[in-house]
């Protein structure tokens, strides 16, 4: 039995030669796979996305003083997809939403003057085929005849009619935050009075003050229009979504059309919270549906938020089904049409200076990379390419630096010059998404993680091209 061991192992040795003969470079141990760790943006809220007819995705988010828009060719790499930046003006710029209605984009916006008091809806036109080229053309208020605050305008297109659904005051103070409809004659006009059609009155939307609805989105299948909102107080933990009905061929301007469920349909869950304020879209081959939706990063954190994405599925009633947030150590099958990644696990990596894998509980494999904390410690891989060209990276890291700041590991390539990888701070063993658009050479390249400001932690990295 001795003898037929040392013979297998002679057998193995020699194999393992005639692969990978001595001085040849070898790639890390890699895997393919097909399917994803929930975050997609380490730090953001007030997700947008919309896939549009050419096959991309344009998203945008609340980032306050203008209109950002990412541009990316896959749902879940959309954080180092390529963006253009539009000018609003100060101040205050909530919730942008874009639209592609009857040949034309639109944003819809939330601005004030740097009084929250003074927040108003607001439209740009870009008749571009693509809404990343171009010029975007300022279009004015959207407003009804009572022009009180509103924030979160989003556009219903139902039966060749537009309807502008948003969230407001019934007065001029913060008592709490309605849902309302008007009629629209074009893209930038309101035509018709505002009607409410949701206000606070659950104890799941009035456990904090003010009380809040907002946040509206509309999706609708077989004649049914769900109109999910955002309801309780952004800054908590209780933030969840509802939803209200009603028929797609009602008279969507009476109050009587819509009916609002008893319950929330989407709530804090599997160690995620205060998940709201969301898009809905589609797989790429379109077969799948998608929310894209915030959370907090960690418990209480309040508006310290991050995006996350998941499937879901419908209702015998022609609703969505969302289902709770998903496990965020679980992971998920890419959505329809994404094509597979390769994934270099941490642990597997060269290690230098004091660096060295260890134990994760919630790592992908049970294991990570960590412990890069002086100039010279490091993990480096060795990262096949097929083709020489542009790839994302996507690494699931972590930090938990003392202080709550941001940290950075300094990435290079093939011994090129170092940047700065970001890593948010929501704590040890609790992962995000750090991403960088990396230039790679056919063949084997060097990825290498070094220390940088503050301290990171590495459980996994995925490659996939970037067209």
């Amino acid at each position: 039995m001795k003898i037929m061991n040392y013979r297998n192992k002679l057998l193995l040795a020699l194999c393992a030669f005639l692969i990978f003969p001595m001085g040849q470079t070898t790639t890390h141990a890699e895997t393919v796979q097909s399917n994803f760790y929930n975050v997609v943006m380490q730090d953001g809220a007030d997700p947008w996305v919309y896939k549009h007819t050419d096959g991309f995705y344009y998203f945008t988010k609340t980032t306050g003083g203008n209109v950002t828009i990412w541009k990316s060719a896959q749902l879940t790499t959309v954080d180092a997809a390529p963006t253009t930046v539009v000018n609003t003006g100060c101040c205050g710029i909530w919730a942008p939403e874009l639209h592609y209605i009857n040949g034309a984009w639109y944003i819809y916006y939330a601005k004030d003057d740097g009084d929250n008091v003074n927040h108003r809806m607001y439209v740009m036109e870009n008749t571009s085929a693509d809404p990343t080229q171009g010029t975007w053309q300022y279009k004015g208020q959207i407003t009804d005849p009572t022009n009180k605050w509103a924030i979160d305008g989003t556009v219903l297109q139902v039966n060749g009619q537009l309807y502008f659904i948003w969230s407001g005051w019934e007065g001029d103070t913060n008592v709490r935050q309605n849902l309302y409809i008007a009629h629209m004659s074009n893209p930038w006009t309101i035509d018709s009075n505002r009607v409410e059609i949701a206000r606070p009155t659950y104890a799941w939307e009035t456990n904090h003050s003010p009380n809040v609805n907002e946040g509206p989105q509309v999706i609708i299948r077989n004649g049914v229009i769900s109109l999910v909102y955002s309801a309780s107080g952004s800054w908590t933990n209780d933030y969840c979504l509802g939803l209200i009905t009603a028929n797609a061929s009602s008279n969507l301007l009476n109050p009587a059309s819509w009916n609002k469920r008893s319950q929330p349909i989407f709530q804090s869950g599997n160690g995620l919270y205060g998940p709201g304020h969301h898009s809905f879209t589609k797989s790429p081959d379109g077969t799948e549906d998608w929310i894209m939706y915030h959370t907090a990063k960690s418990n209480n954190s309040g508006w310290n938020r991050e995006i996350r994405l998941q499937k879901f599925t419908w209702n015998a009633d022609n609703t969505p089904n969302l289902g709770a947030p998903v496990n965020p150590n679980a992971p998920i099958a890419l959505p329809s049409g994404e094509k597979s990644i390769v994934r270099y696990e941490g642990e597997e990596g060269t290690f230098g200076g004091i660096a060295y894998a260890s134990q994760s509980p919630s790592g992908s494999g049970g294991m990570k990379a960590g412990h890069i904390d002086t100039a010279d410690s490091y993990v480096e891989f060795n990262v096949n390419a097929t083709a020489a060209g542009q790839y994302i990276l996507l690494a699931r890291t972590a930090n938990g630096t003392a202080g709550g700041n941001w940290s950075n590991l300094l990435l290079s390539v093939n011994g090129g010059t170092a940047s700065p990888f970001y890593i948010t701070n929501k704590g040890w063993e609790n992962w995000g998404l750090s991403t960088a658009r990396v230039q790679l050479k056919a063949g084997v390249n060097k990825i290498r993680f070094s220390k940088g400001e503050g301290y990171g932690e590495l459980d996994f990295f995925d490659i996939k091209p970037a067209n």
